[in-house]
């Protein structure tokens, strides 16, 4: 069989369908519009489900903790009668450490379901560790492929410890450059092994995301006698901002406020080589958060179950130090010392909250594992080694890629709101972009108009602005 570039490239859909097991073209509609629903709903498992089978993996159930040594620092620099009440699910109690365990549980189940012999999944991320804990649980063989290091062959050190921790579960790990060699390196694993696509944004992962917010509604309300106010998830590929908005409403939630929050790296190229390890923190910031959000079927599959522009609220962008400073907070202050991905929506919560209600509560929906590569430390250790300024003073001197500034005091941290308009202009410019069209048919635009939030009129108006 031809291995070549384009032809694996050309062969991709068919390799998607054999390693997923999903027959995507069933729930196309008209042009770009699909049946979204009717793909969720045909994920296999219903939410009560997703709950049994992944109590027997040990995933879930995580204990929601509320932050009162941080929640009295927020109280004294708020104004009066403002300072809401931060709650924290600690995903870290899930067994490879972070919530990633929840989408790895049904991908496993799948797999092992459907008679395959081993798992795979690219990613950089937590998600390699949880799928390799959950294969091993299944009695499963697992191959991670991790984009993990630039041309020179130097790595990040946060990307090197979850390579460590996939290899303590039994996994093979595959590391590769950064550039768009991963996905083809990807595609053409699964084809020479027939193993399982774990891919992170099936609609069967997203499905054991939505575990996540019906426990956090749940739990809030047994705590505090009602549910959260706000749910604040650290937002990349969306699936945990999907998920969770998705479990919120199975939960009745219907009134809570998701947002995401993300790392503010703009400026900086995710694909380019020089950029790679520019940046301290590889998931959870803008690299991924907005170019996922505005154009979802970017994904290794021919379908995104992770739509975030369906669910999102507000999107919230903070800085590396600020993050960095939060880190060092929620250990110090709450003896928890937890990575980083968590921290950041962490970190957003703390400014929010000194703007809202003394009795308003927000979640912050996840923590996750940390090691040595994850930790403060290594993280700008490496960054200085890489050319960038890490000093104290103001955060909103930070520049991605250059400076890390972190502040001096806690009353410094602050976000900035990235228009959630402003992301529905973008995903519409995509289409006319990527498909060239002048035309959008009825059902197109109902589609547009769900995929974003917005009503058909609303849709028409932004495309007129792009004629």
């Amino acid at each position: 069989m031809d291995k070549s570039y384009n032809s694996v490239m050309n062969r991709k859909n068919e390799i998607m369908k054999k390693s997923v097991g999903v027959d995507y073209s069933k729930y196309e509609v008209e042009g770009l519009a699909f049946d979204y629903e009717k793909m969720m709903e045909d994920a296999g498992y219903n939410l009560e489900q997703v709950r049994e089978l992944q109590l027997e993996t040990g995933v879930g159930n995580t204990p929601l903790v509320e932050l009162k040594n941080i929640n009295a620092l927020i109280k004294k620099l708020s104004p009066k009668g403002k300072g809401a009440r931060i709650f924290i699910k600690d995903e870290e109690k899930n067994p490879s450490g972070s919530y990633k365990d929840r989408r790895a549980s049904v991908s496993a189940h799948r797999a092992k379901e459907m008679g395959y012999k081993g798992i795979m999944a690219a990613t950089s991320g937590n998600y390699g560790a949880a799928v390799a804990s959950q294969a091993a649980k299944k009695g499963l063989r697992a191959i991670i492929v991790q984009e993990c290091q630039d041309s020179r062959g130097i790595g990040q050190p946060e990307i090197l410890e979850k390579a460590r921790a996939c290899e303590a579960y039994g996994a093979e790990v595959v590391q590769i450059t950064v550039g768009p060699e991963l996905f083809y390196y990807f595609l053409m694993l699964l084809e020479e092994t027939d193993y399982f696509n774990a891919s992170l944004y099936t609609p069967f992962a997203i499905a054991g995301v939505e575990t996540l917010g019906w426990e956090i509604a749940h739990q809030t309300r047994e705590m505090t006698g009602k549910f959260p106010d706000a749910v604040i998830s650290t937002h990349a590929g969306g699936g945990i901002t999907t998920g969770t908005a998705r479990g919120l409403l199975k939960a009745g939630a219907k009134n809570t406020k998701v947002i995401g929050a993300s790392v503010d790296l703009r400026g900086l190229h995710m694909a380019s080589d020089i950029d790679f390890n520019k940046k301290s923190f590889t998931t959870g910031h803008t690299g991924f958060g907005i170019p996922f959000a505005v154009y979802p079927d970017r994904s290794d599959v021919p379908r995104n179950a992770a739509r975030v522009l369906r669910y999102m609220d507000r999107y919230l962008l903070v800085t590396q130090g600020e993050v960095f400073y939060m880190t060092e907070a929620l250990a110090n202050l709450e003896g928890m010392q937890r990575g980083p991905a968590g921290n950041t929506s962490l970190t957003a919560a703390f400014a929010l909250a000194q703007e809202m209600d003394e009795d308003q509560v927000i979640v912050v929906n996840e923590t996750e594992y940390t090691g040595a590569g994850k930790l403060p430390s290594a993280q700008l250790t490496f960054a200085k080694e890489n050319g960038v300024e890490v000093k104290k003073g103001d955060p909103k001197e930070n520049e991605p890629g250059k400076k890390i500034v972190i502040p001096e005091h806690p009353s410094q941290i602050s976000y900035m709101e990235f228009e959630i308009e402003d992301m529905k202009k973008s995903y519409v410019k995509q289409l006319l972009k990527r498909d060239k069209k002048e035309k959008f048919t009825q059902k197109e635009l109902e589609f547009i108009a769900k995929d974003t939030r917005s009503t058909v009129k609303e849709i028409k108006n932004i495309i007129n602005e792009f004629k």
